[in-house]
């Protein structure tokens, strides 16, 4: 394995730890909730408020760290969550889970965005969505991998062996990024100032609103495929954890089909993304209630969000290409705020028409997208032929 590779492998284990204690409690929430004699809607405090913190932290932490030695910003942010996700398992309060919960959460865009960066600058420009799509993995995994596997470990053994198990996956990243990482000291320090410049790009913003939309219409839907799945298709817990996990393979297919797309049809596949979405949402309203059909859909439904996950990546750092740190740490946030939003519309929609519904709101977001991106692919078209005049 090349030191290139290495390194890239080294980050998705370490952006897999990161995702993976984000999104791994929410398949041990009723245990949480029973352990510590509370309702489910506090327990779920522990994702709503680390997505928060994300969110606000997000625009601002990358940007303060970005002249620091790059090494030393993960190892100080590997090291926050291990330690943080010991004292979850000893934790004698909620209140004091939630804290160690949510004081890891502002490092997450610092690590994530850092990750991106150096998978895309470790390659050729052409090839960089190859490689972001190599991280993209680990992030793909520990969203949705990790549901089902640390409801596995603490419905097998316990709360506090689970989150054990989150430190443990932590700690490895940390020493594989200790040993085999070399030391990245920031040769070109931008300044503040120029690299908060590119917020005055109106293009950004309509890039940062697809993001917020699309990533929404996906995981605004997902935040409640659990409960559809046992309410609608009528499936087992036993089958709702199989289809998760078939939901997670597939998710890390999507990665590796989006990075060679966006590698050489960018703009064609970004721009028919959205309606073969609109499609799969179309089929899981009609045909919900077919066990075996909904799995089917769930399997062509997580390679279209592992795909999604690139798309937005690749649609913001194209237009912030000069501060590549920044411009991840805004996908972050752009991402976090369209789940935040659309989890709260997507309840709006099971409340006033039933859980059977909720891909409705996915349509919805999807169908909002699909303006921006327009805006956006004619916009890059208009560069692309800038560039072949200018060529000439």
């Amino acid at each position: 394995m090349s030191k290139n590779n290495l390194i890239v492998f080294i980050l998705t284990i370490g952006v897999f730890s990161i995702l993976n204690t984000e999104m791994g409690v929410i398949g041990i929430l009723p245990i949480v909730a029973s352990t510590y004699n509370i309702e489910i809607s506090v327990a779920g405090l522990l994702v709503s408020l680390f997505a928060l913190a994300v969110a606000v932290s997000g625009p601002i932490l990358p940007l303060l760290l970005s002249k620091y030695n790059r090494k030393t910003i993960m190892m100080i942010s590997l090291a926050t969550f291990f330690i943080c996700n010991v004292i979850s398992a000893f934790a004698g309060s909620f209140w004091l889970v939630l804290v160690a919960r949510v004081v890891p959460a502002f490092l997450h865009p610092v690590y994530v965005s850092l990750s991106f960066a150096i998978a895309s600058s470790s390659v050729a420009k052409q090839d960089a969505p190859k490689a972001v799509a190599k991280v993209m993995v680990g992030v793909s995994a520990g969203m949705v991998l990790g549901v089902p596997v640390m409801s596995y470990i603490a419905n097998l053994f316990s709360l506090e062996i689970a989150m054990l198990a989150f430190a443990l996956v932590n700690l490895v990243a940390l020493m594989l990024t200790i040993i085999y990482v070399p030391s990245m000291p920031v040769k070109e320090k931008m300044s503040y100032g120029s690299q908060l410049s590119i917020l005055k790009d109106i293009n950004l913003w309509w890039a940062l609103i697809a993001v917020i939309l699309l990533n929404g219409a996906n995981f605004g839907v997902y935040s409640y495929l659990a409960d559809y799945l046992e309410r609608v298709s009528l499936l087992s817990a036993e089958f709702v954890s199989i289809t998760l996990l078939i939901f997670g393979l597939a998710n890390i297919l999507g990665n590796i089909i989006a990075g060679r797309l966006l590698s050489k049809k960018p703009l064609a596949f970004v721009g028919i993304y959205p309606f073969l979405l609109i499609v799969i949402f179309l089929m899981m309203l009609f045909f919900g209630d077919m066990s075996f059909i909904i799995m089917g859909i769930v399997l062509i439904w997580g390679i279209f969000v592992g795909c999604a996950a690139n798309i937005n990546q690749y649609w913001i750092t194209r237009v912030a290409f000069q501060v590549p740190d920044f411009a991840n740490a805004l996908f972050l946030v752009a991402t976090n705020v369209g789940t935040c939003i659309a989890a709260f519309v997507c309840g709006i929609f099971i409340d006033e028409l039933g859980i059977n519904n909720v891909v409705l709101g996915g349509i919805v977001f999807t169908i909002l997208s699909v303006g921006f991106f327009i805006i956006g692919i004619k916009n890059a078209q208009k560069e692309n032929v800038l560039k072949e005049n200018l060529a000439k």
